[in-house]
């Protein structure tokens, strides 16, 4: 995983107002937590940190005039509609450090033959890594999967280095039967019928 360098400014106005503003500056109001530090107030740039947030768990390496931080994403709020970034709460890391993070469950391979459907029960694993070694996302093989399979949680390999912390017998991935769709004649001997 790649660091992403952000510069970030204090902020010493607060509310919708001081909040507008930023935005219109093309800034983003952002609240920076942890290690029981007073929470830090600070704005960065839309551009840049809306591109950084597009990969999962991203590690935000952050001078905020002069000083050097660690970060990783806690929250990210988007306009409804634009899907713009209208405000971010960022925890604080250090190198070494364990922290548990979400990753995507992607799935690859080809179902066996038979119209089955892939249910994702879970999008999502909880797993514990070191915060500067977070893993983007992890893949399952679903090649050949019969309707009535499922994947658990501790089933799925995880990249090195990372610990599972969903619960180890939850379900992730299961591949349905697919549904027969009712005969024609049927059909339109049920709709005479309510006629």
């Amino acid at each position: 995983m790649s660091e992403v360098k952000l510069a970030a400014s204090v902020r010493t106005e607060f509310g919708k107002g001081a909040s507008r503003q930023l935005r219109r500056a093309a800034l983003v109001p952002t609240v920076l937590y942890g290690h029981g530090t007073d929470p830090v107030h600070i704005s960065l740039p839309a551009h840049e940190l809306g591109l950084a947030l597009r990969t999962p768990n991203v590690l935000l390496s952050l001078d905020i005039e002069g000083t050097s931080e660690l970060a990783i994403p806690k929250a990210v709020q988007r306009d409804a509609i634009k899907g713009s970034l209208v405000h971010v709460d960022l925890i604080l890391v250090k190198r070494g450090e364990k922290v548990t993070v979400e990753i995507p469950v992607q799935a690859e391979g080809e179902l066996a033959a038979g119209g089955n459907l892939l249910e994702h029960v879970l999008n999502t694993l909880s797993v514990e890594a070191e915060a500067t070694h977070l893993p983007e996302a992890v893949t399952v093989s679903v090649e050949g999967l019969e309707a009535g399979a499922s994947v658990l949680a501790k089933d799925i390999t995880l990249p090195a280095g990372s610990t599972l912390v969903t619960d180890a017998d939850a379900v992730v991935l299961q591949v349905l039967a697919a549904q027969a769709e009712e005969p024609a004649a049927e059909a339109e001997a049920t709709e005479g019928a309510e006629a």
